[in-house]
């Protein structure tokens, strides 16, 4: 999604609503811009890499090993601003939010990296996370 890769390991569906679970490859330069979950809460682990995540208006660097929870409500995203991708395990509880990762998401084709979005690709996905209980904010003042 995007020019991220993400892998759903279980989906709400899955889980009976419980939670959402994925794996994400985010490479360098790239990330959601920022959004608010509206009733879940998303947390994250990095496996390798480095992600400037913003948690309300506080932006900070997480590393490998580092676990990052951010509560329903809170103003967030991750950017990848190193030289190499970023690997990650992320989740939502309770799950939901993944599905727009199915319904909008590309087929990766092994051993291609994922083509970047033209930007009328990316037009649509503000109705699509509002579909899913998530809000997008301006990133001017991050």
């Amino acid at each position: 999604m995007v020019g991220d890769v993400y892998t759903l390991k279980m989906t709400a569906e899955q889980s009976n609503g419980s939670l959402g679970f994925i794996e994400g490859s985010i490479p360098a330069g790239a990330g959601p811009m920022a959004h608010v979950h509206t009733d879940v809460d998303e947390a994250f682990y990095l496996l390798s890499g480095e992600l400037e995540f913003l948690d309300g208006d506080h932006t900070f660097i997480g590393k490998a090993g580092d676990f990052v929870f951010i509560p329903r409500g809170h103003r967030h995203r991750f950017k990848n601003v190193g030289v190499h991708p970023a690997r990650m395990l992320f989740l939502f509880t309770p799950g939901g939010p993944e599905g727009a990762f199915v319904e909008y998401g590309g087929n990766p084709r092994p051993g291609e990296p994922p083509a970047l979005w033209e930007p009328e690709r990316s037009a649509p996905l503000e109705d699509l996370v509002t579909r899913y209980g998530s809000i997008m904010l301006p990133e001017d003042d991050v």
